[in-house]
């Protein structure tokens, strides 16, 4: 089995301890600890914690996207169906790494220099997911709404996730892997109700 790249081990580990304990409290002393490398190590591949945070922040954006269009490909051509395949595939690498959503409360903190970074990587592919829902309803195959307003309701819902846990709390949630799926599964019925045709 062939060992994993510096650069990538450090970038996993940014993921999970950002994800886990917050970008603020963990030092670029604490990655390298972690790693079993110096801090110059580090900071040979990534020159500050911002040019850290920005690789993390593309890195999981990118893999966000290469999984939305996974899931988008191997899905039927009905509407409802793409949209549910879509919904899996953004929990999917939650439930697989938990720190994700932690990253994505994260995100929310971030200075705006750095969150509008984040935001590049990632309009496109919330683009391309309202121009969809737009010409699906065109075409009468899915009920008549605001596109853009459908995209932005889901996307809080996954956010709020993880940053509204206590509000989330209220209501009996619990932040475990099948409380994630339950509320993986209640957003794919909120989405197909909302959007099957009448």
């Amino acid at each position: 089995m062939a060992e994993i790249p510096t650069r990538q081990r450090i970038l996993d580990a940014a993921i999970d301890q950002f994800g886990i304990r917050g970008v603020d409290a963990v030092s670029l002393d604490e990655i390298a600890r972690e790693v079993g490398v110096r801090k110059q190590t580090v900071l040979y591949w990534f020159p500050s914690k911002d040019a850290l945070i920005d690789a993390v922040l593309e890195t999981v954006a990118a893999e966000l996207v290469v999984v939305i269009d996974a899931a988008v490909r191997s899905a039927t051509d009905d509407p409802l169906e793409r949209i549910d395949a879509v919904v899996r595939a953004a929990f999917r690498p939650a439930v697989r790494r938990p720190a994700l959503l932690g990253l994505v409360r994260e995100v929310n903190r971030l200075p705006e220099a750095q969150a509008d970074r984040l935001r590049h990587h990632v309009q496109p592919l919330v683009d391309r997911c309202v121009e969809y829902l737009a010409l699906e309803m065109d075409k009468g195959r899915l009920r008549r709404g605001d596109p853009g307003l459908v995209v932005s309701l889901a996307y809080a819902t996954v956010t709020g996730i993880a940053t509204e846990p206590e509000a989330l709390r209220a209501v009996g949630w619990r932040p475990t892997l099948p409380g994630l799926r339950h509320l993986r599964d209640e957003l794919r019925r909120f989405l197909h109700a909302a959007l099957a045709p009448v």
